[in-house]
């Protein structure tokens, strides 16, 4: 394998990129026309373009992908995560055409992709799943059915997509009056986001944990799970914080939960990296979830824990190498790592995208501190794409020392240009609960209710003062300024005006200097 075409475009194709770089391998770019001067194709040795900026016209385009492939000479495809890294039918052209797919086969794509079918896999596996249903409701069920149906799962119940991910198209239902509506507005999410409109039911257990184990597994028959990863801090069914270990998981707990990862893994006989989710109840039992067929966001946490390089390992594997991963190692942690995911978004104005330039970038730095990221200062973040800028990740001795070390690279973090999340992320470490482990999966969406609004950067006096001498200063030596700090020279009291106009810009200035504006 000496050269890899990169699927995928932002952090995880630099990513890729650095782990060929250091294998000998020659990477390979391809891009929209939005990201010509992206970061990740400045870096590959080569480069194509695959379309226009939406997704569905260069991203998706499986035959413009092949087609990249074969001009460029690459040996091997590498999908990321996200666009098509989960489709079978990606990974069924790479190897008809003769590229080695850097994942799993289009087979097991396909068995768990599905997640109704992968909740039997589970099942016949020995592992205990989530109670719902085992099939999709029928497109043509009659109301009346769906009703049935649901009734036998019981209330509070997850409408969820059987291609799903992410979070789209799920709905919960607690009141049956609001089934119908729910189930709709599922199908439909999901055929959009998916091409399947497919859904499927799921109890929804009461304040579990969101658990998962990483995993990799060679074409020999081996598979090596990982130290588990709690991915519970979610805002809307998205993941937005996860660290490893779990402070919910002792040593009893971590090796009936990776055992059952691998039995599920064997079961379906996969290879290279994948991960398997669980919910974890109140009362210590756990349940399959789902099956990601792909590399996480979330896997740098296991690489800083376990030293060992994940997309390198995927490399490996596609070339038909033995897993030489000592399986007890990789399940005692050394210390422990917290991942923010930094989003280009308002958390002031409900989380909305704040696309746009970014004009000035100071990433944090240090000892135990890692950016995983695809933005530069100068480049655009474009509307078409997932707003995710970086991975902020820290690593310490425990757990208090790496939210510690968090909270001190957020302080370092620096966006000029757009809105970032890394004020609330700078709030949600200082939450008593979130200090203390003591959360859920719904823990995030309750405390951000709770706050009913309330902004999460205000500015103190002196900064405020500060600003509006700048402000001031500004102001003054503007050629078309339209105030004075001395007012007219009628003196008709318009001077407080000017200063109550200096301060509210101040204020603005202010608010958006802490915001990362």
């Amino acid at each position: 394998m000496k050269k890899v075409l990169i699927a995928n475009r932002g952090e995880i194709a630099v990513r890729i990129v650095r782990a060929c770089r250091e294998m000998g391998i020659s990477p390979v770019a391809v891009y929209s026309e939005c990201d010509r001067p992206a970061l990740h194709v400045r870096l590959a040795d080569e480069a194509y373009p695959i379309g226009p900026s939406p997704p569905r016209d260069s991203y998706l385009r499986i035959d413009r992908l092949i087609d990249a492939a074969r001009r460029s000479g690459a040996d091997a495809v590498h999908p990321g995560y996200g666009f098509l890294a989960e489709n079978e039918d990606f990974a069924a052209a790479c190897r008809d055409a003769g590229l080695a797919f850097i994942g799993p086969s289009p087979e097991a794509i396909a068995l768990m992709g599905s997640k109704t079918a992968a909740r039997t896999a589970a099942r016949r596996a020995g592992v205990p799943v989530v109670p719902g249903t085992e099939d999709p409701i029928p497109a043509d069920a009659k109301d009346e059915e769906v009703r049935r149906i649901a009734g036998a799962v019981g209330y509070p119940l997850l409408v969820k997509a059987v291609a799903g991910g992410g979070g789209k198209g799920m709905r919960t239902v607690t009141d049956p009056a609001d089934l119908l509506p729910a189930v709709r507005a599922a199908r439909s999410e999901a055929s959009t986001a998916f091409g399947d409109a497919a859904v499927y039911l799921e109890r929804r257990l009461i304040r579990p944990r969101h658990i998962e184990v990483q995993l990799l597994g060679d074409s020999h028959g081996t598979i090596v799970p990982f130290v588990e990863r709690e991915c519970s801090i979610q805002r809307r069914h998205q993941k937005v914080v996860e660290e490893t270990p779990s402070v919910a998981v002792g040593a009893s707990l971590r090796a009936s939960l990776t055992s059952a990862a691998a039995a599920v893994a064997r079961a379906v006989r996969y290879t290279n990296a994948g991960t398997i989710e669980f919910l974890l109840d109140e009362d210590g039992s756990f349940y399959f979830l789902e099956m990601n067929t792909r590399l996480q966001v979330e896997h740098p946490i296991t690489e800083m824990v376990t030293g060992l390089d994940l997309v390198r390992w995927q490399i490996r594997i596609a070339r038909g190498e033995r897993l030489d991963v000592d399986p007890a190692a990789v399940l005692a942690p050394n210390g422990h790592a917290i991942e923010c995911r930094i989003y280009a978004e308002d958390p002031d104005n409900g989380f909305m995208p704040s696309p746009g330039r970014i004009l000035q970038l100071r990433t944090p730095g240090g000892p135990g501190v890692r950016d995983d990221s695809g933005a530069t200062a100068g480049l655009d973040v474009p509307i078409f794409y997932d707003p995710m800028i970086s991975k902020l990740i820290t690593w310490a001795d425990d757990r208090p020392r790496a939210i510690a070390r968090m909270r001190r690279a957020l302080g370092e973090y620096l966006v000029v240009g757009i809105r970032t999340t890394v004020p609330f992320f700078t709030w949600l470490l200082d939450q008593p609960d979130f200090v203390e482990g003591k959360f859920h999966t719904a823990y995030l969406d309750d405390v951000l209710a709770g706050r009913s609004g309330q902004p999460f950067v205000t500015a103190s006096a002196d900064i405020e003062d500060v600003a509006a001498i700048g402000v001031a200063v500004q102001s003054a030596l503007s050629p078309d300024r339209v105030i004075s700090p001395n007012g007219p020279a009628n003196g008709d009291g318009r001077v407080d005006a000017g200063v109550r106009r200096w301060k509210a810009q101040a204020r603005a200035e202010a608010l958006r200097g802490a915001a990362g504006d």
